[in-house]
């Protein structure tokens, strides 16, 4: 037999050692008491941080790539801005200097009129006068001949306008004279019909007032009449009452005055705004009847004092049955006091001795530190 060297598997032995560094990472992890309590995760924390970092650094190179993008931009639009208008520019220059060339105003068709020069175009055409056509013709000779007739024909008619404007003012003046002499009529019209109406007003005022003072006049008579009867009225008035006055019962104090006659079923009655006074019978009689009525009164204070007498009586007897009656409601209670505290005296005895026997026969095997480390040593 040949002795054959066979590969060692040691597979079982990683699995054991993987879970075992599992299990002791789950351990750290559970049993570590900050981690479980706080949550904090540092391995997560620095990730976290660094992927901030990153996306920052990502941030600043974007923007950076912006702001040069912008730059250029700006360096191209200005680079842009100049070409067109230097191009501009240029357009302009060559504009000068093709009408400084071409189209100059002394080579113009309407040169002589311009530049009040007759026969510029002769003078600056190259082009021999036989190959123009009749559409070249600028200037003509014998224009205006008939200048000095047309002036008079102007002339004429300026007179003929200026005739007829003097005509036409001279006639508005007339008419505006026509009408001037109408208004005037009219306003003499009118002054003399308000003087009519003046003196027709007047008249009725007149009138009115005429009316008017004898319509007063007869007022101020019955006015007056009026008056006379009442200030004879008071006066004749005013004398019945002074001599009622001096012959009523008020003035003369006559006792009888004040009398009148009973009522049935009452008795006399007297009027308080006449009377005068008692008689020496009536006060009298006052007086005894004072006297009456202070000896009843007399007699009722005397029956109060009895009876407040016999009520002081009873309050004092229900008092003493009162106080004896707290009395023994308090031995009662002092008694019941008692024996509630021989009970709970003989309840802590029994409990006492229920705790003794606990302790000395009952409980005699005592746990020791080793016990209470076999608990929450592994993770499952």
């Amino acid at each position: 037999m040949y002795k054959v060297d066979l590969p060692v598997d040691n597979s079982v032995e990683l699995a054991v050692e993987r879970r075992r560094a599992a299990e002791a990472a789950r351990h750290s992890r559970i049993f570590n008491a900050r981690n479980r309590v706080i949550g904090l995760d540092l391995q997560t924390l620095d990730r976290q941080v660094a992927e901030r970092r990153e996306r920052d650094e990502i941030q600043k190179e974007c923007q950076k790539a912006y702001d040069a993008l912008r730059v250029t931009n700006d360096q191209m639009l200005e680079q842009s801005q100049r070409e067109e208008e230097e191009s501009r520019r240029e357009l302009r220059r060559d504009l000068l200097r093709f009408r400084d060339t071409y189209q100059r105003t002394e080579d113009s068709r309407d040169a002589d009129l311009a530049c009040n020069r007759q026969g510029a175009l002769e003078l600056n055409l190259s082009i021999p006068e036989s190959q123009l056509g009749p559409a070249s013709m600028t200037v003509f000779k014998g224009e205006d001949l008939g200048e000095n007739e047309r002036r008079r024909a102007q002339m004429g008619e300026n007179e003929r306008q200026l005739r007829a404007q003097r005509e036409d003012t001279e006639k508005l003046r007339h008419w505006q004279k026509h009408q001037e002499l109408l208004q005037d009529k009219y306003m003499v019209q009118q002054d003399l019909r308000s003087a009519l109406l003046q003196d027709l007003e007047d008249k009725g005022k007149r009138v009115e007032r005429l009316a008017l003072t004898d319509f007063n006049q007869s007022l101020a008579q019955e006015r007056a009449a009026r008056e006379r009867q009442e200030r004879e009225l008071n006066d004749s008035t005013a004398l019945s009452e002074i001599r009622h006055m001096v012959t009523s019962d008020l003035l003369t104090e006559r006792p009888e005055a004040a009398e009148r006659p009973a009522w049935p079923g009452q008795g006399r009655r007297v009027l308080t705004d006449r009377w005068k006074g008692m008689t020496s019978e009536q006060h009298s009689a006052i007086l005894r009847e004072q006297e009456q009525q202070r000896l009843e009164r007399e007699i009722q204070r005397e029956a109060e004092r009895q009876r407040e007498r016999a009520w002081d009586q009873e309050r004092m007897e229900q008092a003493r049955a009162l106080q004896e009656e707290e009395r023994r409601g308090r031995e009662m209670e002092r008694r019941q006091r008692m024996e509630l505290d021989k009970y709970n005296q003989q309840l802590a005895q029994e409990q006492q001795q229920h705790q003794q026997y606990l302790d000395k026969l009952l409980s005699t095997n005592q746990p020791t530190a080793h016990y209470f480390t076999q608990f929450n040593t592994t993770t499952r």
